[in-house]
């Protein structure tokens, strides 16, 4: 294997850990009296200050920014709003469903993306989309019906956790079009599509740092309109090693790594190295809170990765990788 390709593909792994590792500073964040919305606060504040740093510190990245039209500017900041709904319901769902099974639900996704582009999209050949969306909705129920009696998480938290893929998936199609993404010119990548550095105009890098900032903005600006204790005096101790580990590892750098990595291996085999998130939220899910999945639940997560790996295995999923960036999938 070239040396090109083997730091690619570790650099993905590495990007799939960070971003899978959320739910897990997440949790410890929830224990110490902190909600949701505030963790995001801090969560993408944090992820936006670094990106920014880390723009800036380049004359090279700078020169992107200095580049970046109006247009696209606008349509950055409109796609960094858009994203609060999908990491909103992902981490307000959290709070109740396991970081085990939210791994599971949420990584339906990359099927959606699949079936959703045979309308707005270069379509997978044949039926391929839609058996991996069959695939990836079958192992939901397992793993959402598996859930031994008296220990299911309240249908609320099920139901957020459900829409989070759902919003994620109109995420990613829209950004694919806004990377010049046309039914009839090319494709969704499934789960690595979003902004793109081939992008005319554009680069990733500066895209991506918009973006977080106008997330990062919409939860600040939400947060202190609806008095949630926000402010570093109200949040307790406790709480500061998980908010850290969730703006620093689970989006700085696991956005900084997936943008590198798809920049050696392409999004369609990033994608694929990708499908080690949710075994890597469940391994330590498993070991720091003694999460457990039942067999059946077990067999559910397989049905939902073999969903993935069908639908980004298609001979047009690997004709022709493209380079692209995307923000965290939670």
């Amino acid at each position: 294997m070239e040396r090109r390709r083997a730091v690619g593909i570790a650099l993905i792994v590495v990007s799939a850990c960070a971003f899978g590792s959320g739910p897990l500073f997440a949790k410890p964040v929830y224990a110490a009296g902190v909600d949701w919305h505030v963790l995001s606060a801090w969560r993408f504040g944090l992820g936006a200050l670094l990106a920014w740093s880390w723009l800036l510190a380049s004359d090279a990245r700078r020169a992107g920014l200095r580049r970046l039209g109006r247009r696209a500017t606008l349509v950055s900041i409109g796609l960094g709003v858009f994203y609060t709904g999908n990491s909103a319901t992902y981490y307000a769902g959290l709070e109740t469903v396991s970081a085990s099974l939210a791994a599971l639900i949420v990584y339906i996704y990359p099927a959606l993306v699949a079936v959703v582009t045979w309308r707005f999209g270069q379509r997978l050949e044949g039926r391929r989309a839609w058996a991996a969306l069959g695939l990836a909705l079958l192992g939901v129920g397992l793993a959402v019906g598996g859930i031994p009696a008296g220990t299911a998480p309240p249908a609320l938290g099920l139901a957020l956790m459900i829409a989070s893929p759902v919003i994620y998936t109109g995420w990613i199609v829209l950004s694919a079009r806004f990377a010049g993404e046309r039914p009839a010119e090319d494709r969704v990548d499934g789960p690595a599509t979003p902004v793109e550095a081939s992008a005319p105009g554009t680069d990733a890098a500066v895209v991506t740092a918009v973006m977080i900032g106008a997330t990062a903005t919409t939860y600040w600006v939400s947060a202190l309109a609806l008095g949630r204790e926000v402010l570093p005096a109200a949040i307790p101790a406790a709480a500061w090693p998980g908010l850290i580990g969730v703006g620093v590892v689970a989006t700085f750098v696991a956005i900084q790594t997936f943008y590198a990595g798809t920049r050696r291996i392409g999004a369609a085999q990033a994608a694929l190295v990708s499908t080690v998130e949710p075994i890597w939220t469940i391994a330590l899910a498993s070991v720091l809170f003694g999460e457990r999945l039942g067999s059946v639940q077990l067999l559910g997560g397989a049905l939902i990765i073999g969903g993935v790996v069908l639908a980004q295995t298609g001979p047009s999923a690997l004709g022709r990788p493209r380079a692209a960036v995307r923000l965290p999938d939670e």
